[in-house]
């Protein structure tokens, strides 16, 4: 009776465990593109925004293009723990070799090497044309891969690839006018060729070698000093023909490359360097006073003072930071801001919160509470900037002014943790 219960439990104990196995892998499915969440919230937070994100379309067919553009600006609250962007490379973001970048741009200079001297607290536009290479429905981010800091991905968006991956072609002309209809198969056998003919050289010089009794004979050689044993005359007969013979195959193919290649032109290893949007007069001023993030009610609460130094009534209508958008959404111009295109999990469901939403007159000085509430915080696994060494958080403000032009401000400072909700419910 006792073996048929354990039986039982047993039984029961698998289908538990599978089951559970099948929810894990199925909630985790609409996550399995969001890498970016393993990033630390201080180098999402205070690092590169990216702002003004579209993509051209959500669905191509191979060897189709999509067009990923917008803006990034280089935070001035730098942390300390990240490289500056003294070199960056622009990239994309996604699961593996599924898009081929056709082009890239940094404020419409050609991007396919890495820019270097990029200036904190500037913004640049960006461009990226991709194909689509293999079927599938992807995650396709912007990426800003920063030396010393590690890639910085920007928001990503589900562009789905139809066709058949074996229609996939990659046409390119060369400098002498020929035509390489697919460039990903190009020269490929030619290399596959002298990689065997290097390997078989190499397993030939180690048979040569192992064909005799190797670690107890010649230990006891060395042990009775007679290494002249080890090496004898034709060892050395075999060494000098098989370096003539390498020596000739590598002159020997290079000749023959050079000959019938006229044009040669090496890997491209050099860096450039481009100006950022010009630097626009500040027609707000904000100051940080306060911040705290309220654990269990996942709200991040910002006391800023603003001035606002232009001829125009301003009002905030958004606040991002981490790729994800606060709106006010009682105001038609920021909510008009968001393209069709962004991704929709990373715009806010609740409402940008402020402590008064009138627009702030020319000259008036004013200090605000800014109350940004959403699950999203937890989702996208930021609040752990609560325990970093410097605790701070770091964001963009954007105000509308009377025309519904946009201006931005940066926003940072020290943060801490509150538990606000769980006070009162103890007090209860």
């Amino acid at each position: 009776m006792s073996l048929h219960r354990m039986s039982l439990r047993r039984f029961g104990l698998s289908i538990l465990l599978a089951a559970m196995t099948a929810a894990t892998t199925l909630v985790s499915l609409p996550a399995a593109a969001h890498g970016e969440r393993a990033t630390e919230p201080y180098i999402r937070t205070r690092t590169v925004h990216w702002y003004d994100v579209t993509w051209s379309s959500e669905k191509i067919g191979v060897n189709d293009k999509v067009t990923v553009e917008g803006k990034f600006h280089l935070f001035t609250d730098w942390p300390d723990a990240a490289s500056k962007p003294e070199l960056a490379f622009l990239s994309n973001a996604s699961p593996g070799a599924v898009m081929t970048r056709v082009e890239s741009y940094i404020n419409d200079m050609p991007a396919q090497q890495s820019v270097r001297q990029l200036e904190i607290g500037r913004d640049y536009p960006f461009k990226m044309v991709m194909a689509g290479r293999v079927p599938g429905r992807w995650h396709l981010h912007p990426v800003l891969n920063v030396h010393g800091a590690g890639p910085i991905v920007g928001p990503g968006h589900w562009v789905e690839v139809t066709g058949s991956a074996a229609d996939y072609k990659l046409p390119v002309t060369t400098m002498t006018g020929e035509v390489i209809d697919d460039l990903q198969h190009y020269g490929v056998a030619r290399v596959q060729w002298w990689q065997a003919g290097y390997a078989l050289l190499a397993v030939a010089w180690i048979v040569w070698w192992i064909r005799r009794p190797l670690i107890v004979p010649r230990w006891n050689a060395i042990r009775k000093g007679r290494e002249d044993l080890l090496i004898t005359r034709t060892d050395d007969r075999v060494a000098a023909g098989l370096l003539v013979l390498v020596l000739v195959v590598v002159i020997g193919g290079y000749r023959y490359t050079t000959q019938k290649y006229e044009y040669v032109v090496p890997l491209q290893a050099g860096s450039f360097k481009t100006k950022p949007l010009p630097q626009v007069p500040s027609l707000v001023a904000v100051e940080m006073k306060d911040a705290t993030y309220d654990v269990p009610g996942r709200s991040l609460r910002l006391d800023v003072e603003i001035t606002n130094q232009s001829e125009s009534p301003m009002r905030l209508g958004e606040f991002t930071t981490a790729n994800l958008r606060f709106l006010d959404k009682s105001l038609d111009v920021a909510v008009a801001g968001v393209d069709p295109s962004f991704p929709k999990d990373l715009v806010a469901g609740s409402s940008l919160k402020l402590s008064d939403s009138s627009p702030i007159a020319p000259g008036e000085k004013r200090t605000l509470r800014i109350e940004a509430t959403d699950a999203a915080w937890e989702i996208e696994r930021l609040v752990s900037f609560l325990t970093n060494v410097d605790s701070r958080v770091g964001g963009m403000l954007f105000f509308f002014d009377a025309k519904g032009q946009r201006h931005m401000a940066e926003v940072f400072g020290p943060i801490v943790p509150v538990f606000t909700q769980l006070q009162l419910a103890q007090s209860h």
